[in-house]
């Protein structure tokens, strides 16, 4: 059973960045989609973002166009969120989400789920 585990969260500044990572174990990265959504407190979990196994980038929030990235590095197992001008609206707990065959916002799609990883935008 693959597992997906989520690391680069933590407490940043209003127009900070950071960048949160997504890496696999026990299978291989090449054989899922991997997308990010997040959770704000008292809020409903939204789809942030998808990549393809071919690495095209989607991403669901107009909040979020021009300042997040997402991409992947197969050979590293790695997926990757770079989250610039990060505004206090961006804070939550950011999950990554695997499914093998397709990117999508609706999370009952995606079979497996990492832990989640905090981020906190505040001043």
């Amino acid at each position: 059973q693959p597992q997906f585990v989520e690391s680069g969260g933590g407490l940043v500044q209003p127009g900070g960045a950071l960048r949160l990572s997504c890496t696999i174990s026990g299978d291989t990265l090449d054989a899922y989609v991997i997308g990010w959504f997040r959770q704000a407190p008292g809020k409903e979990r939204e789809g942030v973002s998808c990549i393809t196994k071919s690495g095209t980038a989607y991403m669901y929030l107009d909040s979020v166009k021009g300042r997040f990235t997402i991409s992947r590095d197969n050979a590293k197992n790695t997926v990757y969120l770079q989250m610039n001008s990060l505004e206090p609206e961006d804070t939550g707990v950011y999950y990554c989400v695997a499914d093998r065959a397709l990117c999508t916002n609706w999370e009952l799609q995606y079979d497996y789920w990492g832990q989640g990883t905090q981020v906190t935008v505040s001043s």
